[in-house]
């Protein structure tokens, strides 16, 4: 595991720093990342949806649809400018499902490795935050869909890397990945697939925070980066240092999709599932989408619980 060395590159990080302060104000720009969520694209009361609650289900909060949320990257979930409040695609997504319920929307920050015990214990009524369905997840949790697992590799704007479709095309590369997710399953597997194809093997990179892998990017010490097309796709289209040179099913060799996540048997999956469903109907669904340029990423029909990526090993 490669983490970013603070002191050996403190001069390059005061640099990447003031780069990304005006990579903010390009965002902002571009997209609305401002703390004011009053242009929150809303929706009305969904009586179908809300009678699809199970009557032994209860709100963490009541009157309040408590969302855990990773504010990861834009347009996924960031911070706003007054560095406290979420905006982005799923706190959008979580707004629309808050009133299709008739509740307040109660937004809570979590790390990623933090959210499946925050479910299972009933700290949040579901999680919102970029979560695929698998079929291990499913033994704890239930799903509804909102949105495909694209993933995307991108490199330096100036790399001479044009292509990667299969996995010789990353073979002795190194590779920026996110650590525990789909993505760093799927590159292992291509580096497996690789060495026993007697090719070099790939040098995996995982890093705590976005300046740091844009730093090694940039400075060559990575050759690309593998993770969510749409949090890459922002960069790119803001700061113009990297391009895309493929994509890939979140759910490689198969099709795979994120979904909100709730506690398995709690009872609120379906209402959630008919409450997107309706959303999508009525053009809200994809009034967010396009809001956050992820119209490339939208579903025709949200389901519960559908066939999900397959356990390790099976």
């Amino acid at each position: 595991m490669a983490f970013f060395d603070r002191k050996k590159y403190a001069l390059a990080g005061v640099i990447t720093a003031v780069a990304l302060s005006c990579t903010a104000v390009n965002a902002a720009e571009k997209f609305n990342l401002s703390p004011d969520t009053s242009n929150r694209v809303r929706a009305q009361k969904d009586e179908a949806a809300i009678k699809a609650i199970a009557p032994s289900f209860k709100f963490v909060n009541p009157g309040k649809f408590t969302v855990g949320i990773n504010p990861w990257d834009p347009p996924i979930a960031t911070y706003a400018a007054d560095a406290k409040t979420v905006v982005g695609a799923d706190p959008d997504i979580a707004q629309l499902l808050a009133d299709s319920l008739g509740l307040q929307l109660e937004l809570v920050s979590v790390a990623w490795e933090d959210w499946p015990l925050g479910v299972s214990s009933g700290k949040y009524d579901a999680v919102i935050s970029n979560v695929t369905v698998t079929e291990e997840r499913k033994l704890k949790f239930d799903f509804s869909t909102y949105r495909k697992d694209v993933l995307g590799f991108y490199v330096k704007a100036d790399s001479k890397i044009t292509s990667i479709k299969e996995p010789k095309d990353v073979a002795g590369l190194k590779v920026i990945t996110g650590a525990g997710t789909n993505q760093e399953k799927i590159i292992l597997e291509w580096d497996r697939q690789n060495v026993a194809a007697g090719l070099k093997p790939i040098e995996v990179q995982y890093f705590d925070d976005r300046a740091a892998a844009d730093l090694a990017l940039q400075s060559g010490r990575a050759d690309v980066e593998f993770n969510p097309n749409a949090t890459q796709a922002y960069n790119a289209t803001i700061n113009g240092t990297r391009k895309l040179v493929g994509t890939l099913s979140g759910g490689w060799p198969i099709t795979a999709e994120i979904a909100v996540t709730t506690k398995k048997g709690a009872g609120l999956a379906d209402a959630v599932t008919l409450a997107v469903n309706d959303l999508i109907k009525d053009g809200k669904y994809a009034e967010v989408l396009k809001r956050w340029s992820l119209s490339a990423e939208a579903i025709d029909q949200a389901k519960t619980n559908p066939a999900g990526l397959p356990k390790s090993g099976s």
